[in-house]
């Protein structure tokens, strides 16, 4: 579950559960605790969230980095149209809002983990990559109600 104050949301998380040493696609999501970086929505799908996160929306050629021999790992990148592992346009609707999450950000350690995002769940809220999932629907009642230095705990 997500605690926002009194409130609980389901969630799903990482298919190999919650690890405290989190490496590059073991399915996990780290034990920590993750500030709330940005916001990113899908413009062409829904109204601009209200939040007091800094946001904006998806772009076609917006992209997370997740090769860990690129210097741009564990990034916000642009790539043209086309195939790339964590293009953030996608054609479920998983990612029509998405937190970047503090993960293995500052500093970057390569082979640590990247693209650790808060992101909408699938039915039946199946494990994600390593992720927190909720229902999209759940983000309009919690984002505006973050504060600037809210943090996700994992525990």
């Amino acid at each position: 579950m997500v605690h926002v104050g009194l409130a609980a949301f389901p969630c799903a998380l990482g298919r190999s559960g919650i690890r405290t040493v989190k490496r590059e696609g073991d399915g996990a999501t780290p034990r920590a605790v993750l500030p709330l970086r940005r916001v990113f929505f899908r413009a062409d799908r829904l109204v601009r969230p209200q939040t007091r996160r800094p946001i904006r929306a998806i772009r076609p050629e917006d992209a997370w980095c997740d090769d860990s021999g690129d210097r741009r790992y564990n990034r916000l990148i642009r790539r043209p149209p086309g195939p790339a592992e964590e293009r953030l346009t996608r054609a479920d609707h998983l990612y029509d809002v998405i937190v970047e999450l503090g993960w293995n950000d500052h500093p970057v350690r390569r082979h640590r983990g990247s693209a650790i995002f808060w992101h909408g769940a699938r039915d039946g809220f199946t494990p994600t990559a390593g992720c927190v999932a909720i229902r999209i629907a759940d983000f309009a009642r919690i984002l505006p109600r973050l504060s600037r230095d809210a943090v996700m705990v994992i525990r």
